[in-house]
């Protein structure tokens, strides 16, 4: 049966100001923000497109990694010149978001047993997953896989949330030596498996998750050009009857199987067997 994520709540355009800066890691920074309306309407795995305050960059998509009372954060690293400018702001300076966006993780299935995946950066769009479903009152293991100890950041807010946190490193400075793919395998099985990282993390994500038969949701990572589905630069191949595939350009409805869906707008988050890698 075809399934359907959250469906993306209204956008806005929100002026927020930081009011806390940190850096976790080399290049890898945290910003706390005040941003009221921003973090009411923030659902598990949605981001913002943040624009630079010197308005010579394009807006850069960042998850949105906090959301509570009338603050959002986000934890970001710096890897060009959009995120080098925002990695600048300091406590008192305004920042201009237009956000939440996309469809985010769906974490109404009950699940007594969730599984959490994330690698470097993808840990960024998993902490209010992890919330919501302790809030369900759920096991919540999360396996976080980095290239070395350095960058494994902010692992001690998980475990204070609850979650049972299996740490992997690429080098074994930290945790397990390997693929956090490896940890999950070796794993008792979830109920549900949610997953943010790069792509062959991914792949190999839903590769587990069919051999065991259990669903899978999966944050794509990806740079977007507009961020609100008007560019088509970040499409994905998906299931033509999948509930996320677009009226348009319809695919499916001319006779194929396959839909092309906006990973900005009718993801991030797709579930993995729907998937047409």
């Amino acid at each position: 049966m075809p399934e359907e994520m959250a469906t993306t709540s209204h956008a806005g355009v929100y002026a927020t100001r930081v009011i806390e800066r940190r850096e976790l890691a080399k290049d890898v920074v945290l910003l706390r923000l005040d941003a009221p309306g921003l973090a009411e309407a923030t659902r598990p795995g949605q981001y913002v497109m943040a624009i630079p305050p010197s308005g010579e960059a394009a807006a850069t998509a960042l998850a949105i990694y906090e959301a509570e009372g009338k603050r959002i954060s986000l934890l970001f690293f710096i890897m060009g010149r959009r995120t080098q400018e925002l990695s600048a702001l300091g406590s008192g300076d305004c920042l201009s978001m237009l956000g939440p966006l996309g469809n985010g993780f769906d974490c109404s299935g009950d699940p007594r047993d969730a599984a959490i995946v994330a690698g470097g950066v993808g840990i960024a769009s998993v902490l209010l997953c992890a919330q919501a479903l302790l809030r369900a009152r759920a096991r919540v293991r999360l396996f976080y896989g980095a290239r070395t100890r350095e960058l494994v950041v902010d692992a001690q807010r998980f475990r204070d949330a609850g979650c049972d946190v299996i740490v992997t490193t690429d080098d074994g400075t930290l945790g397990m030596q390997g693929m956090v793919t490896d940890a999950l395998a070796l794993a008792p099985e979830p109920d549900m498996i949610f997953a943010c990282g790069p792509t062959p993390m991914l792949r190999s994500v839903a590769r587990i998750a069919a051999d065991r038969r259990v669903r899978a949701q999966l944050a794509l990572e990806e740079t977007f050009g507009c961020g609100v589905g008007a560019c088509w630069g970040c499409v994905v191949a998906l299931a033509g009857d999948s509930m996320q595939a677009p009226n348009f350009p319809g695919a499916a409805r001319g006779g194929s199987d396959i839909a092309y869906a906006r990973i900005c707008r009718e993801g991030p988050v797709f579930w993995a067997h729907e998937l047409r890698w």
